[in-house]
């Protein structure tokens, strides 16, 4: 919580710096700041002495003090950028699958830059376990599970607040109905944020998106005419440059037509926590951890053996060679049978 003692004797320039929103409270306020940018807040604030200002305004120092400084705790909290409020880890407490009977696992600790894949038939309860995660349950939903947030109890404000929204979700899906370019999309999206460098920012996404689409887009190209793929990689290096969700769920990344790796090497290197269901073994083991969903329950949770790590450079390797396949296959070429390599 910023203090008035935080904010009292820097300069109006460095609070600006710091806190790229407040302008904004000072325009609200009719507090013209002209050549006085350099001066420190309390100095400014002089003017407020005066009890015919005081008068003027129905507001005194200490009032508009402490209103600023309610100001900028909202904000941070708004978009999330309060570093005590962050997450760094979830836990997940066991409960019961759809027969009443007890989830066989003590607990499951989840923290930033992890990926955890859920594994499991379809209709299995993948799904029910992300709405716990997303409610942060507490004994208090069809599974009975219990969702820690730093490995205490969930604050309520990760239920009831939308600057505190805690999942992201990436369906497999992504159809864009706004008729704006992809430039416009982001543009839009970096200033909800109230991201300074909008340009930088933009600029980033746009080049994490193309690392990870099939077929390289612009800046110009209108956001309905993406492609599946396209719009997931979008969607992807939009959620983890500018998202302030910890966590992010992705279903079934390999039905994107994207590059996989480079997609969970990007959300984990903005220290993203990553749950993905997915049905493929690559993926599956590209995990640190895997949970298996079994009627309705965690059926049990696998930390990835060295062995299976192993063997996933043997899948890499046969994933490339398919990936090349439909490469050249796009482009026309014909395939022989010493291409395969194996």
């Amino acid at each position: 919580m910023i203090t008035v003692q935080d904010i009292q004797n820097q300069t109006i320039a460095e609070l600006f710096e710091q806190y790229p929103f407040l302008p904004g409270f000072f325009e609200e306020n009719t507090l013209q700041v002209n050549g006085q940018i350099d001066e420190k807040l309390i100095d400014y604030l002089k003017f407020l002495d005066d009890e015919e200002e005081v008068e003027n305004r129905a507001i005194d120092k200490d009032q508009l003090l402490l209103s600023m400084t309610t100001y900028i705790s909202q904000m941070l909290e708004f978009l999330g950028e309060d570093e005590e409020d962050g997450v760094h880890s979830i836990t997940i407490l066991p409960g019961t699958n759809k027969s009443g009977e007890a989830e066989q696992f003590g607990e499951l600790k989840i923290s930033k830059s992890e990926i955890v894949c859920i594994v499991g038939p379809t209709g299995s309860g993948k799904s029910r376990l992300l709405g716990d995660i997303e409610w942060v349950a507490q004994n208090d939903t069809p599974t009975s599970r219990t969702i820690l947030v730093n490995e205490e109890m969930g604050d309520k404000k990760w239920r009831v607040s939308s600057g505190h929204k805690l999942v992201a979700q990436l369906s497999q899906n992504m159809n864009f109905v706004m008729d704006l370019t992809v430039y416009e999309f982001l543009e839009l999206h970096a200033q909800s944020r109230l991201v300074e460098d909008v340009e930088g920012v933009i600029a980033k996404i746009i080049e994490e998106a193309n690392k990870l689409a099939g077929e390289k887009f612009e800046l110009t190209t209108p956001i309905t005419s993406l492609s599946g793929g396209q719009s997931r990689a979008l969607m992807i290096a939009d959620t983890a440059i500018l998202s302030k969700s910890p966590i992010i769920l992705i279903d079934e990344i390999e039905n994107a037509g994207i590059d996989r790796k480079k997609a969970l090497d990007l959300l984990i290197g903005e220290e993203k926590i990553v749950l993905m269901a997915t049905h493929d073994p690559m993926l599956a083991l590209m995990g640190d951890k895997r949970i298996v969903i079994k009627n309705g329950g965690i059926h049990k949770v696998i930390v990835t053996s060295d062995e299976e790590r192993k063997l996933l450079v043997d899948l890499e390797r046969m994933d490339a060679v398919v990936q090349n396949m439909r490469t050249r296959l796009r482009n026309g070429e014909i395939i022989k049978k010493e291409d395969i390599g194996f």
